[in-house]
């Protein structure tokens, strides 16, 4: 075991999470190094100067550990290694290292609703057969029916499709049923047997031993179930009451991973996916004893509309303001439709079950719509998260459905064209695809992304990933952008706010330009101003 890693700045920079860039890495779409057309750590760690000249001080990478990768890596079979395609668990250690010298801190997923059925607690869970030790740390059920035919519940993944999987015995005969609420590939553990507490602590230690800075807890609501497995009631189910869905024995397990965290030094932080409609349960997860800060997937799934989304908002910090814990802002991540797709749709906000093939979208309005977002959500007190490719303005991809790996996509029939559009890999450099990646990429890109590559984008000021390095600069830079929040009234299409003393961020979501009030400059804009008004599907910041 390697000696105690700290933090990049540990003990100088106390609460650096409040409000922190942090950049997600989906390590197979980043960079790569090694020539082989997936991305890894040695691609990352090659471009370490351009996310430190970007601004973000930290990286949340998603799983990078062994997996068969029939969810994305979300199907882990070894916590404590790193995938080969991606690397060596050297290279990590190294990789956290590197990044720390240059203030960079790292952050890790871990899934702790399901592992990988090919994880050695499942294969020896099957082999062991109905009744042993073994099985006890998943949800085995004999069946209902007679002969056990009949599935033990019809809870409906997250995935679509049903939940349950029968097994085989190894006589042939049809055996047990097991549960996963994603795909049959990736079972779901039984947090109420020590041994799954006990390794998951040990994993955060493995972890933090190495020197990460904090965790990302993938589908934070879901672990704990009802161990009558009943069905769903009819109707609103009372809060706390869910099957499998925020049930009040988490609480309790979040408060053993916050007691593994205090135990190192430099702050070591818990972030939830936490996706629930009540405000009060979900604060619940952010109390100082449990997380340290939640998504907040609210605003990233509204309309293009200043009535909605000052509504998120304000619902969003209200939410926080009792437990006093950041909110996170984030417009997209590797499950969500781009912003620049996105917003230039005639549906501007989001909904799984509402993606389809072949939704158009102006493309035009979407970037314009993006560059203002990027100014709004950057100005909002609290932590911020990057989806990798989206300081490039890059669009979401339609692939061709003999490429698409993502089971979102085959659970619904070939309906829902997943997720792995906005998983494309980033384009770096040069006029043609690969576009400065060694091999043929894990997902073909585009052939009109010259433009938009991030050699490209540095030479031109006025691109979108100029835009955000000089948004990000002036967030560290500015004591106001850490000070107080006020809401400003310049009209119904308008989100208008002061931080601190004297800056003030306005984006105009309506169809006319708006008139400036006065100020004395101009710290930054999504796009020219001209004539003391903001134009529409703009954002910018000023100084009173």
């Amino acid at each position: 075991m390697p000696d105690i890693a700290r933090p990049a700045d540990a003990g100088e920079d106390a609460g650096w999470w409040r409000d922190a860039v942090i950049y997600q890495v989906y390590i197979r779409s980043f960079a790569d190094g090694n020539g082989d057309g997936t991305g890894d750590l040695a691609g990352v760690r090659a471009r370490l100067g351009y996310l430190k000249e970007l601004g973000v001080d930290a990286l949340w990478f998603t799983p990078w550990y062994p997996s068969p990768l029939a969810d994305g890596g979300y199907d882990v079979q070894d916590y404590r290694d790193i995938d080969p395609r991606f690397g060596t668990l050297a290279e990590a250690e190294e990789f956290i290292r590197d990044a720390g010298d240059l203030g960079i801190r790292v952050i890790i997923d871990v899934v702790p609703n399901h592992i990988s059925d090919q994880h050695e607690w499942f294969q020896q869970a099957l082999a062991a057969g109905p009744g042993s030790p073994e099985r006890e740390r998943f949800w085995f059920h004999p069946g209902r029916g007679a002969n056990g035919e009949e599935i033990p519940t019809s809870w409906v993944s997250s995935f679509q499709g049903q939940t349950w999987t029968r097994t085989v015995n190894e006589d042939g005969t049809p055996g047990e049923w097991y549960l996963h609420l994603f795909t049959p590939e990736q079972p779901d553990l039984n947090w109420n047997h020590p041994d799954v507490r006990r390794e998951h602590e040990e994993i955060l230690r493995f972890w933090f031993d190495r020197g990460v800075a904090g965790v990302r807890i993938d589908s934070a609501a879901l672990p704990v179930k009802d161990p009558a497995l009943p069905e769903l009631p009819a109707g609103r189910v009372a809060a706390g009451e869910h099957p499998h869905l925020d049930r009040d024995g988490l609480h309790d397990i979040y408060r053993g991973w916050r007691a593994v965290a205090n135990e190192y030094d430099g702050e070591r932080v818990l972030v939830g996916e936490v996706w629930l409609d009540d405000a009060e349960r979900f604060a619940r997860y952010l109390r100082s004893d449990e997380m340290h800060t939640a998504f907040n997937f609210d605003l990233m799934t509204q309309p293009w509309s200043a009535t909605a989304m000052r509504a998120s908002i304000t619902r969003t910090l209200a939410e926080h303001e009792p437990v006093g814990a950041p909110a996170t802002w984030v417009l997209s991540n590797h499950d969500i439709t781009r912003p620049v797709t996105r917003y230039g749709r005639a549906d501007s906000g989001f909904a799984f079950d509402r993606k389809r093939f072949g939704t158009p979208s102006d493309l035009a309005r979407g970037t314009r719509r993006a560059r203002a977002a990027a100014l709004l959500v950057a100005a909002l007190p609290g932590s911020l998260y990057i989806y990798q490719g989206d300081e490039l303005g890059l669009p979401e991809v339609e692939l061709p459905r003999e490429v698409i790996q993502d089971p979102m996509h085959f659970r619904s029939d070939g309906v829902d064209p997943g997720r792995d559009g906005c998983r494309v890999p980033l384009p770096w450099s040069g006029d043609a695809a690969p576009y400065g990646w060694g091999g043929t990429p894990w997902l073909p890109q585009p052939e009109d992304w010259a433009g938009l590559t991030a050699d490209a984008q540095a030479a031109d000021p006025a691109s979108m990933l100029n835009l955000y390095r000089d948004a990000l600069r002036l967030r560290r830079e500015r004591d106001d952008l850490r000070g107080d929040f006020a809401w400003l009234d310049l009209g119904a299409d308008v989100l208008a706010f002061r931080r601190g003393e004297t800056t003030v961020s306005i984006t105009n979501l309506g169809a006319v330009a708006v008139p400036l009030p006065a100020h004395t400059s101009v710290l930054l804009s999504s796009v020219p101003l001209d004539g003391g008004t903001l134009p529409p599907d703009s954002t910018v910041w000023l100084e009173l």
